[in-house]
Formats: C-alpha cells, sequence, structure tokens
C-alpha cells in the first residue's frame, strides 16, 4: 500500500489524475488478477510509452473499495460484487476478463491425488486433522488460507465452506504467491490458489475426479471455477477503456493464458 501512495502522490505531483482523460492509471486489488494485470500494463505501456499504470494488490475488496470512491481508475476482483457492494457503488461496472479456478494445493511430498468437496471442508473446519483420515501419509494437515477482503477467500468459503467455518488454527496470508510459497516448505501443509499460480513448487488436487484445468473448467466437471473481473465506475472511458480493451484483445488474452488462466474463448 506505501508503495501505492507514492505513485499517487507522484502523479499529482506531475499533474496526473484518474479520469477519462488522463494518461495516468491506477489499478488495484485481487493479487489473483495482478501477474495478468502486472504483464498486460508492461506490453501495453510499450506501445503506449506516454501512458504510465500502477499496479497494486490489496485485495478483491480493496481494489472494489477503492475504484468505488474514485481513487483508482480499475479494480480488479476475482469474485463477482456483493449486495452491499452494489448498494455503495450502483455506478459500478464490471468487466469479464478471464477465467479462473480454484485449486486446492499441498507439498509436492504429499501422496494424495484426489478429495471430495465434503473432505475439503471437513479438512479446512478442522474435522479431520490428519492426512491418513483421507487416504494420505500419516501427517498432521496444517491449514493456509487468505486473509479477510481476498476475494480467492471469499469464493472459497462460498463454494466450498457454505455454512461451516475455517478452522480457527488456519494460517492467514496476504497473497496467493504467499500460500503457495508455504505449502511449497510445508509437507504438512493445504492451502487454495487460483491456477495461474501453479508450478512445480506445489501439487494441485483433484475435486471429485476432475483435475483443476482448461477442460474440465470449461465442461463444467471441475466444480471451484470462477470469471476474474475488471471493474471501473460507471462505464469504462479513456485510458481506462482502452487498457481493458487489450486485455480483452487477441494479444491481452494471449497474455492471459501466458500468465496461466483460461482465455474467455477458446
Amino acid at each position: 500500500m506505501k508503495s501505492l501512495v507514492c505513485f499517487v502522490i507522484a502523479l499529482t505531483l506531475f499533474g496526473g489524475c484518474v479520469g477519462k482523460d488522463s494518461k495516468d492509471l491506477i489499478i488495484s486489488g485481487s493479487t489473483t488478477v495482478q501477474p495478468i494485470v502486472t504483464r498486460a500494463s508492461e506490453t501495453y505501456s510499450t506501445e503506449h510509452p506516454s501512458v504510465r499504470i500502477g499496479v497494486e494488490g490489496g485485495g478483491s475488496g480493496t481494489g472494489i473499495n477503492m475504484v468505488a470512491e474514485g481513487s483508482v481508475g480499475i479494480g480488479a476482483s476475482s469474485r463477482e460484487l456483493t449486495a452491499q457492494e452494489k448498494t455503495k457503488g450502483p455506478d459500478l461496472v464490471t468487466t469479464t476478463v478471464a477465467i479462473d479456478c480454484i485449486a486446492i494445493v499441498v507439498n509436492p511430498s504429499n501422496t494424495i491425488k484426489d478429495l471430495t468437496l465434503q473432505q475439503v471442508r471437513d479438512i479446512f473446519s478442522g474435522k479431520i486433522k490428519n492426512y491418513k483420515e483421507v487416504g494420505g501419509p500419516d501427517r498432521p494437515i496444517v491449514l493456509v488460507e487468505r486473509e479477510d477482503g481476498s476475494g480467492t477467500r471469499s469464493m472459497f468459503e462460498s463454494m466450498v465452506m457454505g455454512k461451516t467455518d475455517v478452522s480457527d488454527g488456519a494460517l492467514q496470508k496476504p497473497a496467493s504467491g504467499a500460500i503457495r510459497f508455504t505449502v511449497a516448505g510445508n509437507e504438512n501443509a493445504i492451502g487454495y490458489v487460483g491456477i495461474g499460480y501453479l508450478d512445480d513448487s506445489i501439487k494441485a488436487i483433484s475435486l471429485n475426479g476432475s483435475s483443476p484445468d482448461e477442460e474440465n473448467v470449461r465442461n463444467k466437471r471441475y466444480p471451484l471455477s470462477r470469471n476474474l473481473y475488471l471493474i471501473t465506475k460507471r462505464q469504462p472511458q479513456g485510458i481506462s477503456k482502452d487498457f481493458i480493451d487489450y486485455i480483452l484483445s487477441p494479444e491481452g488474452q494471449d497474455i492471459v493464458k501466458h500468465e496461466g488462466f483460461i482465455k474467455i474463448k477458446p
């Protein structure tokens, strides 16, 4: 957040502003969407050298609140707007820019390959405390989750936990990359990340026999799929519209795929 404040101050000093005619753009919000926006901002700025784009994380809730109050040009979110957010910001407009799914991940040394949604719910609620209870090694389970305000956490709680609370003993991490790092370094850990954060340092678990991949997401066999959004106050205009259009272009959608996420259209 400190770097975002510095960026805003810099824009003010040099006459920048967030508006439809501005050549400066600040994007804040979901750390899941952040890799897409960061790469797109780099390539976009190469083609438009007069445009300055600042990208910050902070979580979906932060991005939505900031764009609603007008302090950033675009908010990034890995979840839909809540009823309260729609009431607070009735003029907010969401644009789907990519498809994602939430992957349940463990350390690569863990022999577990598949779980049911009920087993995942029981694990994260603390009802199941050892991997041997679900056919895995005799190891205590270490839960890793996102912090409050995260869109990924909100979707996980909605699609997996329902009315069941995650155990108070879960470790909370501020970003998807932090969950990946924690799970990669702890053979007992289990967490969840967007599909774009999967790599060889962690292992994704199949759910109900379906792995988290593009084919299963598009065919709706994998149960934890979602859209990723860029959000503006009113219909996007000026540089905000141009940047969103860029991400929706074939070049921008190639960036979506390059970052490990799923294009809107095959």
